[in-house]
Formats: structure tokens, C-alpha cells, sequence
């Protein structure tokens, strides 16, 4: 009897229930299969979070970017490597996720079913072998589905990157198209080397760190704004610095790296150079220019500040000189640094560089080499001196009283002033066909008190004409005709009133000079 139960009837039912069992096959492998996708994907979009956002160390396979690491101390934009680093990471610990994954799923039913099972094998085996061909086809549908969506996240990263890219270059024509606008084409004047900048370096804005970024313009390190290694954030472009906010700029030439105006960039710049003879009132004159502005800015004229306080300094120890009619001291041969400022307020406003260089400058080739500055300008301001001319002494008749003391004039032929600087100039390659020229006869005031300037030599005819017939020269005169677009004369009186009123020649001068 028990060989019967043994060898008939327990076999018979084992087979009755296998039979019973093997149509569940097919949707028992089905949910273990989709079970061992759902957790391949569980465990994508986790090791996609640790990635991206969380970044704790389990999930870094590479060394991330450091701003201490980079050229320019910033963080850069996630879209200008970061991203790419982190699909890398990202298909790196997928990898061993998916193996670990799929090994364990194995190694737990090869456990549970076959090793060590719970049950007789004779019930776990059919059911362990249903969970391997789930497990199976599991493995094959998971592998397709995680390449999909690596292939899905490296095709987002590439067009969100290609987005960035593009979106930094538009951002960076417009920037370029803006500077062309504002007469900027070939970058902003640097006001102690004279070279052109295309574009300024800046500080980071934080009292605490200070550290200098070379080009802030949108790109590797930052679209809208960039963030300085110390975490501070600054605008990419010179169209998002509001006028409180504006960064401190430095010229980017290794040979210089001095600070610029915080202006340079917002506005069209306007150069303009005075050239002269050793004490030919070149100072004095750019003295009374200013005090001109500031007159006609109080009386409803453009507004005038002074774009930093080196200028605004100068301007103030100038002014009182030219109020109690002192004499300035002499410019010294150094290089000089554009007295700076800006004129006019909104869409009007302009960064006027004015250049008053020391005479000797004018005599000796090698130094007029280094007036670079020249090149920018299209208007030119000559002061003539007219005690530098030899005529001047000879047939000039003076009023009776007080000699005029011959110290008070310039010792520079003005010719070979003019000859010197205008060969210097052209050499530099400035466009001085395309030029104006003003010619600012100096020291009126002073010659009128002793008649030997025509009361009323308003007009520029009238001054040409005095140049020409009384001073005898028409060969000067020809020759700034020849060089110079336009050339305009004008009687200059740089002094100012008993209540700083300035003389009605320097305001029309001024005028001309700073028009259009």
C-alpha cells in the first residue's frame, strides 16, 4: 500500500497540481518581470535625484568643478559642463544599479526557492523556475527601457545645452550690438593707458572678496548672472547694471589693469584732446570748460558730474584757482589721466574724456609716440598762444600803461606744435579727414586789457582773419584747413567772474567742441 501512495497517488497529484499551476506560469513570470522593471526604473529615478540634486558623495564617480579649479574664480553655468559631468555619473552608477538590481533578484529566488526553501521543493522549484523566466524577460525589457531613457536625458541635456549656448551668444550680440549703438565698436577708452578695452574686467561687488573676473559676458560661468567663488552674485552684461549698481571696471591690458570709469560702456564715449605749447593756457582753458558746464547745468542746461574722484578733485582745485585768477601749475609730462565726465542725463548722456597733456610733449617725437589717445578723438582742440608767435612782438603796438610781461606766454613756436602732433596723430592712424578742428586762441582777456587784441573778434572769420593779417600765419592756417574736415577759430578767455560766472567765449566754445 505505500509503495501505491508513494508511486501512484503522490505523483499523480503532484502532477494535478502542476497542471493546475501552469496556466497561473505565464502571469506569475508576467508581474515578477514587470516588478524587477518597476524597481530598475524606482532605482533610475532615485540615482537621477542623488545625481542632480541631492550630490552627496554616493553619488559622485567624478571630481565635480571647483571655482578654486578654474581660470576665473566662478562657478560655471550648469549647462557649460556640470550637466554633461553628471550624465556621465549618472550612466556610470545606473550601470552598477541595474547589475546589482538584477543579481539580486536572482540570487534571492536561487535562495529562497532552490537553497533554503520554506517549503517542499517539490512546490518551490516550479514556482522558483516561474520567477527565473520572469526574471528573465524582466532583464531583457528593463535593459531597452533604462537605454531609452538615458538616450531621452542625453537628447534633453543636448538641446537644453544647445538652448544655453544659444541663448548666451544671442545674449552676447545684443550686448555687442548695444556697445555698436553707443559708438563703442572697438571697445571703451581706458583713461590711463589709452588703449581701446572691448571689454572691461570687474570686481566681484562683495566688501569681502574683491577677486577681479576677466569677462563677465554671458557664457561659461553664467548667463544672466555669474557667481564669484565666494557666492556672490553679478550681472553677465552691461544692459542689466543699474546706474546705483554698476561694477567698479578695470582695463583688461596686462601693462596697465588700472580702474576705469564705472560709466565706461553705458554711454557713447567722447574724446577730446587740447593741444598746445608749453603754457599755452591748455589747463586753464579745460578749467574754464568745465566751470562753463556747470554754469549752464545749473541753469537748466545738460546735466555735468564728474564720472570719479580723481576728476571731481582736479576739477575742484582748478576751479578755485580760476576763480581768484591764479595761475595753474604746470602740467606735468607724465602721461596724463582724462579728466572725465558726464554730460547730459537718459538716452543724451555721454562720457567726455578730456586730455590736457604737458607741452613738451608736443616737441619731442617720442612722446607725442605716446599720446594713443588721440586716435579716438574726432574733435581736436589746438590752443595757439599768440605770445608764442614771433610777429606777435614785432608789429603789434601795445596800449599805454603796464608792459605785458613776456613770461606769461607759451615758448613753443605754435607751428611746430601743430606739425609735430598732427604727424604724431596721423601716424597713430586717426581719421583726421573726418575730423574737427577748434582753435582756441588763448589768453584774450589778458591781451585785450593791453589793446593788442580787436575788442570784438567774435566770429571764427574774424579770428581766422586776425591769425592771418596781423599774426602772419597763413601757412598754420592753410595747413589745419588742409588736415581737418572742419576748423573753426575761437577768442578764448579762461577766467571766470566775481561770482565764477565764465567768460561768454569759452561757453560757445565749449559748445561747439561738445556738439552732436
Amino acid at each position: 500500500m505505500a509503495e501505491i501512495v508513494a508511486f501512484v497517488l503522490v505523483p499523480a497529484l503532484f502532477l494535478f497540481g502542476l497542471g493546475v499551476f501552469l496556466p497561473f506560469v505565464p502571469v506569475i513570470a508576467a508581474l515578477r518581470g514587470l516588478a524587477l522593471v518597476m524597481q530598475v526604473l524606482a532605482g533610475y529615478g532615485r540615482t537621477l535625484f542623488g545625481v542632480v540634486h541631492r550630490r552627496t558623495p554616493e553619488f559622485q564617480t567624478l571630481p565635480p568643478y571647483r571655482p578654486q579649479d578654474e581660470e576665473v574664480k566662478a562657478y560655471r553655468n550648469y549647462f557649460f559642463g556640470p550637466a554633461y559631468r553628471d550624465l556621465r555619473q549618472l550612466l556610470t552608477l545606473e550601470q552598477r544599479s541595474y547589475a546589482a538590481t538584477v543579481g539580486d533578484s536572482f540570487r534571492t529566488v536561487t535562495s529562497r526557492q532552490f537553497v533554503a526553501p520554506a517549503q517542499h521543493r517539490a512546490l518551490t522549484v516550479p514556482y522558483g523556475l516561474t520567477l527565473y523566466l520572469g526574471l528573465c524577460a524582466g532583464t531583457a525589457v528593463a535593459l531597452p527601457l533604462l537605454g531609452l531613457l538615458m538616450a531621452l536625458h542625453a537628447l534633453v541635456l543636448a538641446l537644453l545645452t544647445g538652448g544655453a549656448r544659444l541663448l548666451a551668444g544671442t545674449l552676447r550680440a545684443v550686448d555687442r550690438a548695444v556697445l555698436w549703438m553707443k559708438r563703442l565698436r572697438t571697445g571703451m577708452l581706458c583713461p590711463h593707458c589709452f588703449e581701446r578695452v572691448p571689454y572691461p574686467a570687474y570686481d566681484c561687488p562683495s566688501p569681502t572678496c574683491r577677486r577681479r573676473h576677466s569677462d563677465i559676458r554671458p557664457g561659461t560661468y553664467g548667463i544672466f548672472r555669474r557667481r564669484c567663488e565666494c557666492g556672490q552674485r553679478m550681472p553677465t552684461l552691461l544692459m542689466l547694471m543699474s546706474r546705483d549698481a554698476r561694477l567698479q571696471a578695470y582695463c583688461v591690458h596686462p601693462h596697465c589693469g588700472k580702474p576705469m570709469n564705472t560709466d565706461a560702456g553705458h554711454m557713447p564715449e567722447v574724446v577730446i584732446p587740447l593741444i598746445g605749447g608749453q603754457a599755452a593756457g591748455k589747463t586753464q582753458l579745460m578749467a574754464a570748460i568745465l566751470l562753463s558746464l556747470e554754469h549752464a547745468a545749473a541753469n537748466g542746461g545738460p546735466a555735468i558730474t564728474h564720472a570719479d574722484e580723481e576728476s571731481d578733485a582736479s576739477y575742484q582745485v582748478l576751479r578755485e584757482v580760476l576763480r581768484i585768477r591764479g595761475h595753474t601749475r604746470a602740467t606735468q609730462k607724465t602721461l596724463p589721466r582724462a579728466h572725465s565726465f558726464v554730460l547730459g542725463s537718459g538716452r543724451s548722456q555721454r562720457l567726455v574724456h578730456l586730455f590736457d597733456t604737458a607741452g613738451e610733449r608736443f616737441v619731442d617725437r617720442d612722446d607725442t609716440d605716446a599720446l594713443r589717445y588721440a586716435r579716438a578723438a574726432r574733435t581736436f582742440v589746438f590752443v595757439l598762444d599768440p605770445m608764442a608767435v614771433k610777429a606777435f612782438w614785432t608789429t603789434l603796438e601795445p596800449s599805454p600803461g603796464p608792459l605785458l610781461d613776456r613770461t606769461l606766454g607759451s615758448t613753443v613756436d605754435p607751428e611746430e606744435v601743430f606739425a609735430r602732433s598732427v604727424q604724431a596723430v596721423a601716424a597713430m592712424g586717426a581719421p583726421l579727414k573726418r575730423s574737427r578742428l577748434a582753435v582756441a586762441i588763448s589768453k584774450t582777456d589778458l591781451l585785450t586789457e593791453h589793446g593788442l587784441v580787436p575788442a570784438r573778434l567774435e566770429d571764427s572769420d574774424s579770428a581766422r582773419t586776425w591769425l592771418c593779417d596781423v599774426l602772419g600765419l597763413h601757412s598754420l592756417v592753410k595747413a589745419m584747413e588742409l588736415d581737418f574736415r572742419e576748423v573753426r577759430f575761437f577768442r578764448t578767455a579762461a577766467v571766470a567772474g566775481e561770482e565764477a560766472g565764465v567768460d561768454g567765449s569759452v561757453t560757445r566754445f565749449a559748445e561747439w567742441c561738445l556738439r552732436g
